[in-house]
Formats: structure tokens, C-alpha cells, sequence
């Protein structure tokens, strides 16, 4: 069904979270009261944000949970369930004497999010999900090698079909795009699809008429860690398909860059002894080493050999110990910059984890110094395909509502 969102006159818009946008200007999550002329949007998002990773739970939780007083929390609560943001669940159940509390929740089942993924260079995928990150469902657009505004027209109408699709309001729309994207949701640069400053976010909202972000497809992907992940403290998503890109969160804030390209180290050579050929013209840049595709026709190659069966097994971890190294070396600089707790890797897991990811951690653990980064950990992600729609969930949430 079509949905009303912020600017249908509903209850939501009647009082916005009108300072929380998904930028790298405040943290995440709220994480305490702020000063008066401040606290209402703030204190708002608190409560839901309370809410968002607990559960349902009672006003009086809330206050003690918060540290707002319970008058605060009194009056807060009345105004989310005046907007049909939060609602009463139940009674808790209880043995003790006297009136049991009243628990409250975000209202989960009166909204849905609308994300795109647009990061495959053969289709691009796109669903409706619940608050909870949960797909409801899925539709795909073949690209058919469509650039351009081709490719701009099938994400439009790929995105309206889905707020057709969502049985309750939609919130809002997020959108996981490759290439460099900026705060207004303008895609700078996105080669494969032939875009060049295009007003993405512009385009969907003209159609869909739901709020729309739009965000590179690692920055949404290390967003799905974070809120459905388990993810803490500084980390790192290192996502690897046809490219490999990205996203950072840093002391609680999505790290975008000066330029909106950080993590874009795909195309940083790595080392000073030449390698692949890469698309971008250098010899030995990451990508070059570890994109899928390349990866998967050098492991081709070798087991279409005429090689014993020992050798061929050998001569793949050969190519995956490679790359994984070259990873590693990549990373190490980073882990060092940065002081990262996390590092998660994202991708096909045939070829990432085992060997591969081993390597990289090897190389990792050689090139830093083991008192000040030896805690690092390095996993792959455990969310699977739907990490960047996943994200784009918590882009939307983060964005519209103050919560991740």
C-alpha cells in the first residue's frame, strides 16, 4: 500500500525529529540528556532508542534506564503514542502485591522500511523490512547492462513498486549505492552505472513521496553490523564483490571523509612489487587482487589445469593466501590509524573465510605492534546477503527517528 510517511499530514509529522539526520555530525545512538533548549528531539529519540534495543518495557524502566525523571518520561511517552510511535503492550506479568506496570514499545508493527541494493552489477534488489531489519519481501530488476538513466529509472521505479508492496506505512526509504555518495544523497561518482552527480535521492522521493537516504553500500553494510550485528566500539566492514569498499564507524559516528570517500580502498595499491592489472589503469590495487571475479577465474584457471589434484589444491591456496595477504597489508594501516576494535569482512564466504581471511589476520597481527592493536578482531559477518538492505533499514531509522 501507498504510504503516507512525513508528508502526509500524519501523526509523525506533526513533530519530527527535526535535528537527527544520518551524517557524520552527531553519534548514532543517543546516549544521554543534552541541555534544555536541546532535549525534546534528543530525549525523544532516547526513549525510542531505549526502546529499540531493549524491548518493551515500563515508563519507570525507562526513567531509571535513561536517568530523565519520570515526569519527563510521562510526558515524552504521551507525545510517541500520540504519533503512533510507540505503543502500550500489556500489563507486566508479575507475583508481587499491587497494580502491575504498564509496558510500553516502538510501535514495530505500524511501519515498515523500503531499502534498496544497488551494489550487484547484474540486478538490482530491493525490500520491505520490518523495524527489526527483518525482510517481509523481496523484488529484483534485472539490469540488463542498463547505465545511466536507464539505471537511474529502474532504482525509481524498483523503489516505488515496493512502497505499493509495504502492508502498513512506510517510513521512510534507504538506499545502499556503490560509488561515492554525498550528504544530500547525490551519487558523485558510480562508474559501473555510468552515474556522475546524480540527485539519487531527489529522483526516488519524487516518485515513491517517502523521505529518502541514500548511502555508498559499505556505509549501509557496517550499519547492519552494528544495530543487528552484535558490533561494538570501532570497527570496520570490508566489503568484497565485484569491488571492494568500506564503511567505518569511529567513536559512535559514521566516517564519511572529506571528499564522502572514505573507504573507498579498493583502488589503493597495495605493496611496491606491481601485481594484477587493474580496471582503473594502476597494477596492484586491492581490487585488482581481490575482487570476486578475479579471484574466481584465477581459481578457475588453476582447477581446469592439467595439474595432479594435490597441486591444484595447493595452487588455490596459493591464490587465496595472496590475496589474503595483500588484504592484510591494507589493513594493517588502517588498524594502526585508527586503533580499530573490529574488523568484519563481507562476502562470498567460499572464498573469504578459511584461507583467505587467515592470512589477512597473520599479516595484520605481523605489522602492527601487539600491545596497542593486538585485540583487533577479524571476522567475517554472519548477516549474510541482505547486509546492505539491512543497513538501509538502520539508515532510515537512524535518520528519521535518532535510533540504530
Amino acid at each position: 500500500m501507498s504510504a503516507g510517511g512525513f508528508g502526509s499530514g500524519g501523526g509523525i509529522a506533526s513533530e519530527r525529529i527535526e535535528s537527527f539526520s544520518y551524517t557524520p555530525a552527531r553519534r548514532l545512538r543517543p546516549n544521554a540528556k543534552v541541555l534544555p533548549e536541546h532535549a525534546r528531539g534528543h530525549n525523544r529519540a532516547l526513549v525510542l532508542q531505549t526502546l529499540f534495543a531493549s524491548g518493551a518495557m515500563s515508563r519507570a524502566d525507562i526513567a531509571r534506564a535513561t536517568g530523565l525523571t519520570r515526569v519527563s518520561i510521562s510526558d515524552l511517552v504521551a507525545s510517541l503514542i500520540a504519533d503512533n510511535l510507540i505503543v502500550e503492550v500489556g500489563l507486566r506479568e508479575t507475583s508481587r502485591p499491587g497494580k502491575p506496570a504498564t509496558l510500553i514499545d516502538i510501535n514495530r508493527d505500524e511501519f515498515q522500511i523500503v531499502g534498496l541494493d544497488l551494489s550487484d552489477t547484474e540486478v538490482f534488489r530491493g525490500a520491505v523490512l520490518t523495524l527489526d531489519g527483518e525482510v517481509v519481501t523481496m523484488l529484483e530488476v534485472p539490469l540488463d547492462g542498463a547505465t545511466g538513466v536507464d539505471a537511474i529509472a529502474k532504482a525509481v521505479a524498483l523503489a516505488a513498486d515496493l512502497v505499493e508492496e509495504a502492508t502498513v506505512e512506510v517510513l521512510g526509504i534507504g538506499v545502499g549505492s556503490p560509488g561515492v555518495v554525498d550528504m544530500t544523497g547525490t551519487v558523485r561518482s558510480a562508474p559501473n552505472l555510468g552515474w556522475t552527480d546524480v540527485d539519487l535521492q531527489g529522483a526516488i522521493e519524487q516518485v515513491a513521496q517517502v523521505p529518502v537516504l541514500v548511502a555508498n553500500d559499505a556505509n549501509a553494510a557496517v550499519l547492519a553490523e552494528y544495530s543487528f550485528g552484535g558490533a561494538d566500539g570501532d570497527l570496520m566492514l570490508v566489503s568484497v564483490g565485484n569491488g571492494v569498499g568500506a564503511g567505518l564507524l569511529v567513536g559512535g559516528h559514521p566516517l564519511f571523509g572529506s571528499r564522502f570517500a572514505a573507504g573507498e580502498i579498493g583502488h589503493v595499491v597495495v605493496g611496491t612489487d606491481g601485481g594484477p592489472l587493474c580496471a582503473c589503469g594502476k597494477r596492484g590495487c586491492l581490487e585488482a587482487w581481490l575482487a570476486v571475479p578475479h579471484l574466481r577465474e584465477l581459481l578457475a584457471a588453476a582447477e581446469a589445469s592439467d595439474l595432479p589434484t594435490a597441486e591444484v589444491e595447493q595452487r588455490r591456496e596459493e591464490i587465496l593466501r595472496a590475496a589474503g595477504e595483500r588484504l592484510g597489508v591494507s589493513l594493517a594501516a588502517i588498524v594502526g590509524a585508527l586503533n580499530l576494535s573490529e574488523i568484519i569482512v563481507s562476502g562470498p564466504e567460499e572464498l573469504l573465510a578459511g584461507v583467505l581471511l587467515d592470512a589477512a589476520i597473520e599479516t595484520v597481527r605481523a605489522r602492527t605492534m601487539t600491545e596497542f592493536h593486538g585485540g583487533v578482531q577479524i571476522r567475517m559477518s554472519e548477516q549474510g546477503a541482505d547486509i546492505v538492505l539491512r543497513g538501509t533499514a538502520v539508515m532510515v531509522l537512524s535518520g528519521l527517528l535518532g535510533v540504530s
